[in-house]
């Protein structure tokens, strides 16, 4: 049989568009910061060659006043005309003096400062009288020139380097600034591929159940047309509670809704009263054990309505009959609030306390439909309310399923009537969905 070896993973559009977003930072802060670092040696490189022609100013200015043609200055070539006698310094480049300004200043023109090149070297050439001679300094730019190319030889090379420099600290940057963005949709990728395998089965049970009913419908008896109809309402109620489990999680981090004082105490009675019904039918006992006094938290009635709820349903959901589900309120610790869902169920390995906190992680012992959301949806809840919840459990042993919230400040009351009220109904469903 032929090796087969593994493929690389084809890139989403999504990343492919990152990735060329992340190239077009990259380059883009390259040629900004390329662009500024032309502009700002272009600013030095002018002031050098301003301040150079400066020099070469004040040294023809200094010649012209006390030098003479046997002690000119550094790289000057002083030219003395008297009484019609010219002299020049020893070693003159060749084109010196310029005879053409001398005329003029011998003429009376007013002293002459100018640049010329003479045998392909620049020269600043000053021409002025200095008393009863005729005075030209010529000051060769030879040095200047070779310093502005060592300038311009180091701008390239700070330019070159710096723009790799530049490159590479900006691909880092996009890169960091970009996995943020690579990550979220990574997990609504991630998220909407579980929730699309998740609403799957549901969805094709029901339509399942809905052709065999209308298949059947002319022969079934009412008995068996009720029992069909029973299970396509239980079927859509699944799928309800599925979606509005998908769509609080969403819009729990936008909008937790209103914060108002509850009473912790009044919710786990609700819900375990909620659940007398089915416990019953269950085989189950499910039961409240409050701690004394009032356990008050300021959150969001509904929201924590329906983390018991879930709380106690995936008890009840691994418990198997005869065994029992304790719902305790307490206040452990000054200024927490600590409720407990403990089971005599079939508990689950230590290790996995962390995981069964993870969106659709489900396990394969509990009875019914399990949507893995539950719990999911119960830390998030929990984590936005400042608080934390924690699992313990062992195989055989049961589970522990611990919530910990601030306790609301003294002084602060608790509107019963609307606490009550509001859980007369949780956005159309009742508190004892499972989760």
């Amino acid at each position: 049989m032929p090796i087969r070896f593994p493929r690389r993973t084809a890139r989403s559009p999504e990343q492919r568009r990152l990735a060329a977003a992340q190239w077009t930072i990259t380059w883009r802060i390259s040629l900004v910061m390329s662009v500024i670092m032309l502009i700002v040696g272009g600013i030095v490189y002018t002031v050098v060659l301003f301040a150079q022609r400066a020099d070469a100013e004040r040294e023809t200015q200094w010649g012209i006043d006390h030098n003479t043609v046997e002690s000119p200055p550094v790289c000057v070539w002083m030219t003395v005309e008297r009484n019609g006698a010219v002299s020049s310094t020893p070693g003159a480049p060749a084109g010196l003096p310029v005879r053409a300004s001398l005329a003029a200043v011998r003429a009376g023109a007013p002293p002459v400062l100018e640049r010329v090149e003479r045998g392909g070297e620049q020269y600043t050439v000053r021409t002025a009288r200095r008393g009863s001679e005729l005075v030209q300094a010529a000051y060769g730019e030879r040095f200047q020139r070779a310093d502005r190319n060592h300038l311009l030889l180091a701008f390239a090379a700070a330019e070159a380097v710096g723009l790799l420099l530049v490159a590479a600290a900006s691909g880092m940057l996009a890169r960091r600034s970009m996995e943020p963005l690579s990550e979220a949709l990574d997990r609504q990728r991630r998220f909407v591929a579980d929730a699309s395998h998740e609403l799957r089965t549901p969805l094709t049970q029901l339509h399942t159940r809905a052709q065999l009913l209308a298949r059947r419908s002319g022969s079934e008896t009412p008995q068996q047309l009720a029992t069909d109809l029973q299970r396509l309402v239980t079927g859509t109620r699944q799928l309800g509670d599925v979606i509005d489990d998908l769509l609080l999680s969403a819009r729990l981090p936008q909008s937790p809704g209103s914060r108002d004082p509850v009473d912790l105490t009044a919710l786990a009675e609700e819900a375990v009263s909620a659940e007398d019904a089915r416990a019953q039918e269950m085989g189950l006992a499910v039961r409240l054990r409050p701690g004394p006094g009032r356990h008050v938290v300021v959150g969001t009635a509904p929201a924590l309505r329906r983390v018991i709820a879930a709380l106690v349903d995936n008890a009840m959901g691994h418990t198997p009959p005869g065994g029992e589900v304790t719902v305790s309120v307490d206040a452990p610790l000054p200024g927490v609030v600590s409720l407990s869902v403990r089971d005599t169920g079939v508990g689950f390995a230590p290790e996995e306390g962390a995981r069964l906190f993870e969106r659709f992680a489900r396990g394969s012992a509990g009875r019914g439909r399990r949507f893995g959301l539950g719990l999911a949806l119960a830390r998030e809840v929990v984590e936005s309310h400042g608080g934390r919840i924690t699992a313990e459990g062992r195989p055989g042993h049961g589970a522990l399923f611990t919530v910990e919230l601030p306790a609301a400040r003294t002084g602060e009351t608790v509107p019963r009537e609307r606490t009550i009220a509001s859980c007369l109904s949780v956005g159309g469903r009742r508190p004892d969905a499972p989760g």
